[in-house]
């Protein structure tokens, strides 16, 4: 009979946390830590890191522009005879030992700060994806500038996705230097939250350096709260410098806007089919950017960015979601955790073209791992299918709920006389015999527990009486519902409009309010 009271008192216990509207989640702004997670033991670490400085010492980097070799080679790099730019080891330790240790990523709204250091983990967008997952149609098509102002908004309101990164191209605007200004300000216009963009230009970065100052107020006062950065992606795997993205860099550092130093190798195409070789080089590749910066300032806004990926040798094609893929990834933040400074990566790449168990398995084995590992930075973490092919908005909703479990898994366990619970054993077995009605279990349940908003937990009889849903419908409603509501508008009027008098700015107003 006790027993069959307390699976009634259950079931309604169940009913009624279904019931709140204000259950517990893990707010963007909560900070977390990993660091819990190390694939490499101690010698394997050094090995690879004494392999990274010993290929940027003897192979070195080729097509390093005039502005890069010059600063380099006056902070003691040296030219080979077949014209590489090499970095002697003393110098790239140096380097990693005076840049700093803790980088502030602020947003405009101050509850979503990032700050950058040891193991504390944050987890948002990416992906410059080519195409969109059409809410209404449920088919793939080219994304366009209000497809990633939708984004930026739908991104605003979903709690524990902590940054925004350019997710989708702008297909539909097709010169370079109005992409990248009208990328940052679709971003911009759509979120408090820190944004992440890119440029093809050191002018553009200008540009879009000038866009902040009028949005901040003044010069003086972005610099203070840069709430935007750029992701630049300084090397052509194998060991080659892109001169245009070196300039960025460059830009950035010039004008106090931090830069995510990032390389993109694929492992068994651009650098070696082995795990441990592939981050030697990809380290060495990431080193000599963040190198190059440390050498214009040695207190530059950079993190750390090695985003190795994996190559399904089959096709030629990113594999995101596959098991090595997580490994890889944990292995490269490791080593950035090693060196201490501010870093970021890539998980959550999965191949799976709509958000189903494939894209729920792929990506959470490889966020968790690299959460798990301490990443600073996880970008990709959210909305992104088919191998970073397109971007889904039912996907954001679906993975936000996700990320929060993950969140939810790295929050430390407390251990006190309290949580220990031994008064309350003895009071319960010697009374009711069960704990639903103890005055502790509503207020833990209440404060303690996340509770999914989108994901089923109904019995099946419930679940099949309202048509037995796949979570992909409640995530289009809840997306939908978002999209014609949410306007946050963080950019006063009066400021887009100086905006859009001085840039070439073409997302239609009447797609920035409510219908």
């Amino acid at each position: 009979m006790q027993s069959k009271i307390a699976d009634s008192d259950a079931r309604a216990g169940r009913r009624r946390r279904r019931s709140r509207d204000d259950a517990p989640a893990v707010r963007a702004s909560t900070a977390v830590s990993g660091g819990r997670y190390a694939p490499l033991d101690s010698s394997e670490r050094d090995a690879i890191h004494a392999a990274a400085l010993d290929i940027l010492a003897t192979v070195g980097m080729s097509d390093a522009p005039d502005l890069v070799a010059a600063s380099v080679l006056e902070a003691g790099g040296r030219l080979a005879g077949d014209g590489r730019l090499t970095f002697p080891p003393e110098m790239v330790e140096r380097a990693i030992e005076e840049l700093p240790r803790s980088l502030m990523l602020p947003a405009r709204d101050p509850g979503h700060d990032l700050v950058l250091s040891h193991s504390r983990v944050y987890v948002g967008t990416g992906g410059a994806a080519p195409m969109v997952v059409d809410l209404e149609t449920d088919t793939y098509r080219p994304s366009t500038l209000r497809d990633l102002f939708d984004a930026s908004r739908l991104v605003d309101r979903l709690e524990n996705i902590h940054f925004f990164a350019r997710p989708v191209v702008a297909c539909d605007v097709e010169e370079p230097e109005a992409l990248d200004i009208n990328t940052a300000f679709a971003s911009l216009a759509g979120t408090t939250k820190h944004v992440i963009v890119s440029a093809h230009d050191a002018a553009h970065v200008r540009a879009i350096a000038r866009m902040c100052h009028l949005i901040a107020g003044s010069e003086a006062a972005f610099r203070e709260r840069p709430f935007l950065s750029l992701n630049i992606n300084h090397v052509v795997p194998p060991l080659r410098f892109s001169g245009d993205a070196c300039a960025v860099l460059a830009e950035a550092v010039r004008l106090g806007i931090p830069a995510h130093v990032n390389t993109f190798g694929q492992m068994g195409a651009s650098s070696p089919v082995t795990i441990a070789g592939c981050v030697a080089q990809t380290i060495a590749e990431t080193l000599a950017g963040v190198v190059f910066a440390w050498t214009l300032d040695p207190a530059a806004k950079v993190t750390f960015g090695p985003r190795p990926m994996v190559t399904d040798l089959r096709t030629g094609g990113m594999a995101g979601g596959a098991g090595e893929q997580a490994v890889l990834t944990a292995a490269v933040v490791q080593i950035a955790q090693h060196y201490g400074l501010p870093n970021s990566t890539i998980a959550g790449a999965t191949d799976s073209k709509i958000a189903d168990a494939q894209s729920g398995y792929e990506k959470c084995l490889s966020v968790n791992i690299a959460a798990q590992t301490g990443a600073n930075m996880i970008t990709q973490a959210c909305g992104m299918q088919a191998g970073l092919m397109g971007c889904s908005f039912e996907s954001y909703v679906i993975d936000n709920e996700m990320l929060g479990a993950i969140l939810r898994t790295m929050a430390p366990i407390e251990v006190n006389a309290a949580t220990l619970s031994a008064e309350a054993i003895g009071e319960v077995v010697r009374g009711a015999g069960h704990f639903l009605g103890h005055a502790d279990t509503l207020a833990r349940m209440q404060s303690d527990f996340l509770y999914p908003q989108i994901a089923d937990r109904r019995a099946p009889e419930e679940w099949q009486a309202a048509g037995a849903p796949d979570i992909r419908q409640p995530a289009r409603a809840r997306a939908r519902e978002i999209l014609e509501t949410h306007f946050p508008a963080p950019i006063p009027p009066a400021t887009e409009a100086a905006i859009r008098a001085e840039f070439d700015i073409r997302l239609p107003e009447d797609a920035m309010r409510p219908a």
